[in-house]
């Protein structure tokens, strides 16, 4: 019943590939057709929601269903977090830090819940959804971490992507050379892959809230 992939090489390739496409479809929908920050995140959401149900009825791993539940929380997670930050005037800082909190509260009820936290190995409904709830909260912080590190950090989007390169060299370095916990690991691996593929992909923030 196993569904995940394998964590390799190009597992973190295609997950950085799908940041960068989630960022600019995400920004495509919200800013450059003015569709706007609130409704492109209930359109995008619905999305996730629709490829998340059809993940969940699958029997064995498909990666093109996968890869396409990957990259709805990539899209969603672009404009929620900008509807965060910006409608809603929480600011980068404040935002990252709900969603930390999001993610923490989620892997502690997922390790309460299921005895594990398994991401290559999920043999349960609950443990599933308790996977991918954890993924969306990634993914929507990525990107306000991103944002902050870009715009409020003064470090521009060069000089974040630079942080965020030299921060993933040294968590590949803790994998090999390190006992740090491997979920651990990947969780951090996967927060930072998001900022750091969206560089690729973003586009200038509005100064100011956009409803």
């Amino acid at each position: 019943m196993n569904k995940l992939p394998a964590i390799t090489l190009s597992f973190w390739i295609m997950k950085i590939c799908a940041t960068t496409m989630g960022e600019t479809a995400g920004d495509l929908l919200s800013m450059t057709l003015h569709v706007g920050y609130g409704l492109s995140s209930a359109m995008l959401l619905s999305f996730f929601f629709a490829t998340l149900v059809v993940q969940l009825s699958t029997k064995k791993f498909h990666p093109i269903i996968y890869w396409a539940v990957i990259l709805a929380t990539s899209t969603a997670g672009t404009t929620m977090s900008d509807f965060m930050d910006r409608t809603l005037g929480l600011g980068y800082a404040t935002g990252s830090l709900i969603l930390i909190s999001l993610l923490i509260t989620t892997l502690l009820l997922w390790k309460a819940s299921e005895k594990s936290l398994s991401v290559t190995n999920i043999q349960s409904l609950r443990g599933e959804i308790f996977y991918w709830a954890a993924i969306l909260f990634s993914n929507t912080l990525g990107t306000a971490l991103g944002d902050f590190l870009a715009d409020d950090s003064g470090l521009g989007f060069a000089g974040g992507a630079l942080l965020i390169g030299s921060l993933l060299a040294g968590i590949s370095l803790a994998f090999y050379f390190t006992k740090i916990s491997r979920v651990i690991l990947f969780w951090l691996a996967f927060v930072l892959t998001r900022p750091f593929g969206a560089t690729f992909g973003c586009s200038p923030r509005p100064g100011k809230k956009e409803d």
